[in-house]
């Protein structure tokens, strides 16, 4: 995503006034902690924007807490050890000493905690674990389990593939997560508190968020799945029990048994289950699954994990694709289970994180309730036509719910290679390391004139806190809709992008982007050159066209709430309707750059608080607002 086209400013000396932050999902009742009496990162969210989340988020700087409150700086800067600017809601609450404490009181009822912590790398990398105590009503419950293994990356380049595991100054990918399921429930008003003790041992704790749920009880297996058990897995024992599931899912596709059951209990997987064919997988096999039904107690209860790097890993497996989840082409349907990779870098040299589910995707493909983590990608759709001709076919009416995507090297699910008629919804996305969604109108198809990706839809989803790229980004292709998303903390690209970078197949048609809501996205990347509003619309080398932007709220934005970036390409007659945008923080509302090309006509537009102007089309630039609230740094209503 890299430009040349170094963007502009103008400055109009307004003032920044009344700080908005808008949180996620209602957080605790507990009384702020100290200078965070008047905090409004705990207001719920709009509840028909974002998925329908089974846990309630808690942000810590929201709790009562003894510790040091650590923020953003105003321009939210990215990539030099910069824990604000990397935390949720842009505040997080260290912990140096003992004793020290997050404290908040539950609104629900829980038996599981998810914990967004930092705690140190290793002084020669690699990570370390180390423990936090948990005590809920003043009782000790347990240690929990942290560790830095997955996170820390570093270097001074923004280049993905130039970061390193070597220690040095500028370091970014600073949280990772931590999950424990309880020993029993606790009512909603359970005053739970997360506490350095004196033989928690890492030098500092960063505490951001927590997530309380409520977890079901392991499902029953169905009467017509037959357990990877009656093929020689054994659960929690450590033990590689990749060849007991691979024979168990050759079996349904033989048509032998007609579902896998992964029971509960924790799965090592250590090769990627795929078609066992060896005649026909060349130096590595890219011949996916088919005719296959996997299902699982739940994804809390049946795991899979693997221990190998995915570089380091042999047999059968592709080094970029990973040596853990499922490589899928046709007719498969996969739920409620876990599968967690072991990956540590977005690397060169083939050292990369693997992916989780990838393949054709064909068509009859339904994935739902499925946690995916520690992948270099979450999920790739599609597969190049020139990688075995006579396998081709794009992902047709693929369907994901219920997804859970967290600390990614790269993309959370990304569609490629003419995916038409296929969806994402109602499913979360936290800390992805590039596009946490993505639509990929790539050439490399079978018929670049048909094969467009067109008709997909990203609805009803919760994305947090991208690393690195966008919440949301469509690369070309026609009738794509983005709708009723929650998107927030995008360290340093924007909440929505629509982009002609990485050399798509043409827009065309109609682009909807609806009833989302953006709060503090947008950020500065490529050496701090080029600053990205929270919606960004980049005709990189050609045009972008049929766009239409309606009943969307954008607040908190670090730069332009809505900006035209210049561009190789023209962008005409986008139309927005229905959107507000409060605090443009260091950016106009609406911005047309220098170099912009195109026009935009608004329609009950509310602008509020911008740094730079409501409106502004900078000089050089033939880009035409029409309706506009102010223009060219002019003042207009709500000002």
């Amino acid at each position: 995503m890299k430009s040349k086209h170094l963007r502009r400013r103008l400055i109009t000396g307004i003032s920044l006034t009344g700080l908005l932050v808008v949180g996620l999902l209602p957080a605790a009742s507990a009384a702020p902690g100290p200078a965070e009496a008047d905090d409004t990162s705990a207001r719920p969210a709009a509840a028909e924007r974002g998925a329908a989340l089974p846990y309630v988020e808690y942000e810590a700087e929201a709790a009562d807490y003894e510790g040091t409150l650590l923020e953003a700086d105003p321009k939210r800067t990215f990539g030099h050890t910069n824990f604000g600017s990397e935390s949720s809601g842009r505040k997080s609450v260290r912990l140096d000493s003992s004793g020290q404490f997050v404290e908040f009181t539950s609104t629900n009822e829980a038996n599981s905690i998810v914990v967004r912590n930092s705690i140190p790398d290793a002084p020669g990398g690699g990570g370390i674990d180390a423990t936090l105590s948990l005590y809920a009503d003043g009782a000790f419950v347990q240690k929990l389990d942290l560790s830095s293994k997955h996170s820390w990356l570093y270097g001074n380049t923004d280049d993905p593939e130039s970061l390193t595991n070597s220690p040095q100054a500028d370091a970014r990918r600073l949280f990772d997560e931590s999950h424990a399921l309880l020993e029993k429930s606790y009512p909603a008003g359970t005053k739970f508190k997360l506490q350095r003790d004196a033989d928690d041992s890492a030098s500092f704790y960063i505490v951001d968020l927590i997530d309380l749920e409520q977890v079901a009880p392991p499902a029953s297996k169905p009467a017509e799945c037959t357990s990877i058990t009656e093929y020689g897995a054994v659960p929690d024992d450590g033990d590689d029990d990749t060849k007991a599931i691979q024979d168990a899912v050759t079996a349904d596709q033989n048509g032998d048994i007609a579902c896998v059951w992964i029971p509960e209990g924790r799965w090592r997987q250590e090769q990627k289950i795929l078609t066992d064919d060896p005649a026909n997988q060349g130096q590595y096999n890219q011949i996916g699954i088919s005719d296959v039904t996997i299902r699982g107690a739940g994804m809390w209860h049946s795991q899979l994990y693997t221990l190998t790097e995915p570089q380091n890993a042999g047999g059968i497996n592709h080094p970029h694709e990973g040596n853990f989840g499922f490589d899928i082409d046709d007719n498969t349907q996969i739920s409620d289970i876990a599968i967690f990779g072991s990956g540590r870098i977005r690397g060169g040299g083939g050292a990369e994180g693997g992916v989780g589910l990838n393949g054709r995707f064909g068509q009859n493909i339904k994935i739902s309730n499925v946690w995916i983590e520690h992948a270099n990608v979450g999920v790739w759709v599609g597969r190049d036509y020139d990688n075995i001709p006579a396998l081709w076919g794009p992902a047709d009416g693929l369907e994901f719910s219920g997804m859970r995507i967290r600390n990614t090297y790269a993309d959370g699910i990304n569609f490629t290679n003419g995916t038409r008629n296929s969806s994402v919804d109602n499913s979360s996305f936290r800390t992805t390391g590039d596009d946490s969604l993505a639509v990929w109108a790539n050439r490399y198809v079978k018929d670049p004139a048909v094969d467009i990706a067109h008709d997909n839809a990203f609805t009803n989803n919760t994305i947090q806190l991208p690393w690195r790229a966008n919440g949301v980004a469509i690369y070309g292709g026609y009738g794509n809709k983005v709708q009723n998303n929650l998107i927030a903390d995008t360290a340093n690209y924007p909440g929505i992008m629509l982009a002609t970078d990485h050399d798509p197949l043409p827009f065309s048609g109609e682009t909807l982007l609806t009833g989302n809501a953006l709060h503090r996205t947008g950020g500065a990347f490529w050496n701090e050159d080029q600053e990205f509003g929270a919606i960004t619309i980049f005709p990189a080398s050609r045009d972008i066209t049929g766009v239409k932007i309606r009943d969307t709220e954008i607040s908190d934005s670090t730069y332009d709430g809505i900006q035209f970036k210049n561009g190789g390409g023209n962008v005409p007659d986008v139309e927005i309707s229905g959107v507000t945008i409060d605090r443009s923080n260091n950016g106009s509302g609406i911005l047309a750059m220098g170099g912009a090309r195109g026009s935009a006509t608004l329609t009950d537009v509310t602008i509020t608080d911008s740094a730079e102007g409501d409106v502004l089309v900078e000089p050089g630039s033939s880009f035409v607002i029409n309706g506009a609230p102010g223009i060219n740094g002019a003042s207009g209503p709500g000002r």
